[in-house]
C-alpha cells in the first residue's frame, strides 16, 4: 500500500489517517514493544525504578529520531553508498543474532551478580547500543522504515508532502510512546513472575530474538538472490 492510497471502494481516504496508521501498524508488530518490555526488564534488573524510568524515555527517544532519520533520509543514504535493502537486511539480522546469542548466554543470573552491583556505584548506561538499538529499532524497523519513505509520491504537491508527512511522524511518535509505557511499566507487567519466572521469560525472549535475527538474515538473502544479476 502506498502513502495516501485509496480506499476498497475507490474513493480517496483520509490521507493523514491513512498514512499514519500505514505507519504505526507496519512498524508495531517489528518493533514490538510488549514482547521487548522482559529483556529491557531483564538488562536494567539491577537498576533503581529511577533509573529505569529514565532510560526507558531516553530510549524512546532514541527510537524516535533514529525511525524518522531512517523513514526521512535512509533511502537517499543507502542510494549513495550503493546500499540495497537487502544487504542491510542481511547486516542488521547479524547483529540481531549476534546480540539475542549474546543475551542468551550471559551467566548473569546469580546473587552474586545482585551484591556485586548493589556493592558498586552505578555505571553509566549507553541508551544506544543495545537497548535502543538492536533490542528495539532493529533491522526490520529500520528498513520498514526506509520502505516506508521510498513511497512518497514524487508527483505530490507541497501542501500534500506536508500533510504526509505530518502523519508518519505522527505514527513514529506513537511508537515511541508505545515504547516509552512498554518499558516504563515492564517491572509491574511481570513482577509476578519472581525472579526465577523472569529469568525464564528473558532466556525464551532472547531465544526469539536470535530466530528474528536467522529470519531476518534469510529474508535479506532470498531477495538478494532474487535480484537479477
Amino acid at each position: 500500500m502506498a502513502l495516501g492510497s485509496k480506499g476498497t471502494n475507490g474513493v480517496p481516504m483520509n490521507s493523514f489517517a491513512n498514512t499514519f496508521l500505514l505507519c504505526f501498524a507496519t512498524l508495531f508488530p517489528i518493533i514490538n514493544p510488549v514482547g521487548c518490555a522482559p529483556l529491557f526488564l531483564g538488562l536494567t534488573r539491577f537498576r533503581t525504578e529511577k533509573e529505569r524510568n529514565a532510560l526507558a524515555g531516553r530510549v524512546a527517544v532514541n527510537s524516535f529520531f533514529l525511525l524518522l532519520a531512517s523513514l526521512l533520509v535512509g533511502s537517499h543514504v543507502l542510494e549513495f553508498f550503493g546500499i540495497s535493502l537487502p544487504v542491510v537486511r542481511i547486516g542488521g539480522g547479524l547483529v540481531v543474532a549476534a546480540f539475542g546469542w549474546q543475551l542468551l548466554n550471559s551467566g548473569a543470573s546469580a546473587d552474586g551478580d545482585a551484591a556485586a552491583a548493589a556493592s558498586s556505584p552505578s555505571k553509566p548506561l549507553d541508551t544506544f547500543y543495545p537497548y535502543t538499538m538492536p533490542l528495539t529499532v532493529g533491522p526490520g524497523s529500520i528498513s520498514a522504515a526506509i520502505a516506508l519513505g521510498s513511497q512518497r509520491p514524487s508527483s505530490a504537491h507541497l501542501p500534500q508532502l506536508l500533510e504526509l508527512g505530518s502523519a508518519a511522524v505522527a505514527g513514529i511518535i506513537a511508537i515511541s510512546v508505545t515504547v516509552y509505557l512498554c518499558y516504563r511499566f515492564a517491572e509491574g507487567t511481570v513482577s509476578k513472575l519472581g525472579p526465577s519466572g523472569t529469568n525464564v521469560v528473558v532466556r525464551l525472549s532472547a531465544f526469539i530474538l536470535l530466530c528474528i535475527g536467522l529470519q531476518i538474515i534469510w529474508t535479506g538473502w532470498t531477495e538478494l538472490m532474487a535480484q537479477p544479476h
